[in-house]
Parts: C-alpha cells; sequence; structure tokens
C-alpha cells in the first residue's frame, strides 16, 4: 500500500505538466464532398467512415490553452456517364489533412470541465490520383483539384474529463472553409465549405 501511494505522489508532477499530448479521433458530420448528377453525368462520393490524428497542447493559466492537431482522412470520388459525346468514368482517390490551432478556455468546474474552442485551420490535399477512361476525353483532361491548401475559421466545444493521468475530451468542430478545393467544369461535384466533426481526444 506505501509503495503504491509514494508512486501516486510521486507520479503527480509529471501530471501536472503545462504541456500535453496524444491522439485524436472521430467522424465526420458532414460530407467533404457534395456530388450530384445531371441525368447525362453522374457523380458520387463514399461517406468518410473516419478521422485520426495527433493533438498536442499548451495549457496557460486561467484556464486558457493552445491546441495543435493533424488530422487526417481518405476521400475519394467516382463519376460516370457520357461527356463530349463519349461514355466516361472518372475515379480519384487521396489524402485530406487537416491542421486546426485553437485557443481554448476550460471552465472551473472539478473533473469534467466544459470547454469552448476557436481559432484558424488549414486543409491540404495531398495525392490525389484521377483516372479517366473516354475515347474523346484525353487522358490529360482538366483536374478536378483546383487548389492543393485552404484555410479557414474553427470554433468548437466540449468537454475535458480528467481521469487520474488520462484527459478525454469529446468535442463538436465546426469549419468554415475560405474556399472550395475540388470543382469540376459541370457544376456537379465540389468541396463543402462548411464542415462539422465530433472528435475525441486522448491526452496525457
Amino acid at each position: 500500500m506505501r509503495p503504491a501511494l509514494l508512486l501516486l505522489l510521486g507520479s503527480i508532477p509529471v501530471f501536472a505538466q503545462p504541456f500535453s499530448a496524444g491522439i485524436k479521433a472521430g467522424i465526420p458530420l458532414t460530407d467533404f464532398l457534395n456530388a450530384a448528377g445531371n441525368g447525362t453525368f453522374d457523380y458520387s462520393a463514399p461517406n468518410q467512415r473516419y478521422i485520426v490524428g495527433g493533438v498536442a497542447e499548451l495549457r496557460l493559466p486561467l484556464g486558457l490553452g493552445v491546441e495543435f492537431d493533424a488530422l487526417y482522412r481518405k476521400l475519394g470520388f467516382t463519376g460516370s456517364g457520357t461527356l463530349a459525346g463519349s461514355p466516361t468514368t472518372i475515379s480519384a482517390s487521396g489524402n485530406n489533412w487537416e491542421f486546426p490551432l485553437l485557443l481554448k478556455y476550460r471552465f472551473h468546474f472539478p473533473v469534467v470541465r466544459p470547454y469552448l474552442d476557436a481559432g484558424v485551420a488549414w486543409d491540404t490535399i495531398a495525392g490525389l490520383k484521377e483516372t479517366i477512361v473516354s475515347v474523346a476525353l484525353p487522358p490529360s483532361s482538366p483536374s478536378a483539384l483546383q487548389r492543393n491548401t485552404t484555410m479557414g475559421f474553427v470554433v468548437g466545444g466540449g468537454v475535458d474529463i480528467h481521469a487520474i493521468f488520462l484527459h478525454i475530451s469529446p468535442e463538436i468542430r465546426f469549419t468554415r472553409w475560405n474556399s472550395t478545393q475540388i470543382g469540376d467544369t459541370l457544376g456537379l461535384l465540389h468541396s463543402n465549405l462548411n464542415q462539422g466533426e465530433f472528435l475525441v481526444g486522448f491526452t496525457f
């Protein structure tokens, strides 16, 4: 009993450090891509099943904190129909990275502490590969990728549950992006400017 108590007491300064890091995972509440059809050509985009990445936070006095995340998700879309009078299929897949930088405020409650956060985020699409199969369209047809990176404003809120040495932080987060990253010439496919996410952080 006494060695266990000494170990617990000795670990308190470690857990009280102002810097924490861990993992963050969740699910999207909105689609990254809006896909539609016009009867001649139709796009579809699979639902994103998960978001996962790392999180680091610097805890400041007065309940404040600065958080930085690196969040990953897979993206892709397909299209089929007739373009330029020729049967055409399009398929694409790539990687999406989101980098939010947030200022947080925790309300002063024991054990479970509600918090609000706000800040900016950068979104980057990497490794997007598009395959076009068509007689009329050359392989060098214009890409649906309009820009690799965009910036947006983030607001969110959640609760910080302190379980001994582990912080569990479920949160709902909303991001408004400045510009679309993916779009086609037909206006049937474009990335969503509004993004909602449910995330849970596990930090030490």
